[in-house]
């Protein structure tokens, strides 16, 4: 996929997650004990050998240029290729009203200075590693203009819920894109990620400003789906759509499988992420802990089970952690009973404390937010 450079679209869902985006945008939650969210669509972009990638911040921008930085973690960092950010666009105020098509538009000059002639777009709440090849291969050949990217669900109890639904004819052709409201069993869940040629989009973005009636690239596609030659391409289900905190929690549990594991690390290319050097984590002799991720430089003195641990953590003696997401730097101290809880960055529970959430709502500490114990 050398011919192809990366957009990650940044989608406004942060109000679903409550404190825990109160500061950071949805593609930097942490993830999986180490990662953070835009780790996983990074590094899928350059493992299919996309070496020029424009990232669409939104307006939580410090977190990001803390993190990501020039992109070198990810070998995006070359004299002539790599990582732009593209934060929110305030110069076209005309034009804000339009959503993200707003911010394409401000960034077609860097779009056309691209020698890639196909754009692979996706949102930073969508989360999979994949080889595109296959699929690249498929939009060339047919001469697709645009390829949404699908996986096939099953969904009995309602899961994937208000997740966009694609409809397709009985040749590949999008027809439209809906929403999933349950009334279908099996149903095809768009991953809202597409691959499209550069002048196609440039065209179907300059349209959508001068008529005023797309606010979004996906509306504006379906707006012309009959110009175009707009088709879907169902792709393995590893996909982790991030809209909310429950699903924001069941992602990182399910890390907790082993395939679903090594679907996300060992299936294809190598996850990448900003490096910080620990210490190897302290484990207390005759300490519990059972089918947990728990990354370096913690020290672990009580029990721990079907939960993820982030570097530099602290858990005393007399803790139990269950079912839960303890983020980086956090200490909780002895006595203190976790279950179905996530607690945000540099968080510190008290002696005693007792916090219990369900798997549907889980108990959130916001970050740096500290509960006093009972002495």
């Amino acid at each position: 996929m050398e011919k192809c450079f990366g957009i990650i679209n940044h989608r406004e869902v942060e109000s679903n997650f409550g404190s825990l985006c109160r500061n950071r945008p949805v593609y930097m939650l942490p993830y999986g004990g180490r990662y953070r969210v835009v780790d996983i669509i990074l590094s899928n972009m350059v493992a299919n050998n996309i070496r020029n990638v424009a990232l669409f911040t939104g307006e939580k921008i410090r977190s990001t240029m803390d993190h990501i930085s020039d992109g070198s973690p990810w070998g995006l960092n070359s004299r002539f290729n790599g990582l732009t950010l593209f934060p929110p666009i305030k110069q076209h105020s005309s034009i804000e009203r339009l959503g993200d098509i707003a911010n394409l538009y401000s960034s077609i000059d860097y779009f056309k200075s691209l020698k890639e002639q196909i754009a692979f777009l996706c949102q930073g709440n969508v989360m999979f590693m994949a080889d595109m090849k296959p699929a690249y291969d498929h939009f060339i050949e047919t001469d697709t203009d645009i390829m949404y990217f699908y996986v096939r669900k099953h969904d009995q109890i309602g899961e994937f819920i208000n997740t966009d639904k694609l409809h397709l004819d009985e040749e590949g052709n999008l027809t439209d894109i809906g929403l999933n409201l349950g009334m279908d069993v099996d149903f095809n869940m768009s991953t809202n990620a597409v691959l499209i040629k550069k002048d196609v989009l440039i065209d179907i973005i300059n349209d959508a400003v001068e008529t005023g009636d797309s606010q979004s690239l996906k509306a504006a596609i379906i707006k012309n789906k009959d110009k175009y030659k707009v088709k879907g391409y169902e792709i393995e289900d590893n996909v982790k759509i991030i809209n909310d905190i429950q699903s924001y929690y069941k992602a990182n549990m399910e890390l907790l499988e082993k395939e679903k594991f090594d679907k996300t690390f060992n299936s294809y290319g190598k996850v990448k992420t900003k490096t910080k050097d620990e210490p190897p984590t302290l484990y207390e002799r005759d300490v519990q802990v059972k089918n947990s991720l728990i990354a370096n430089g913690c020290e672990i003195r009580g029990d721990v089970e079907n939960s993820i641990i982030f570097r530099g953590v602290v858990i005393e003696k007399g803790v139990v952690v269950r079912n839960s997401i303890i983020m980086q730097k956090s200490v909780v101290r002895k006595g203190s009973i976790l279950v179905n809880t996530i607690l945000d960055k540099y968080s510190s529970i008290g002696e005693n404390v007792n916090l219990m959430g369900t798997r549907v709502n889980p108990y959130i500490v916001d970050k740096a937010g500290i509960i006093e114990g009972n002495q």
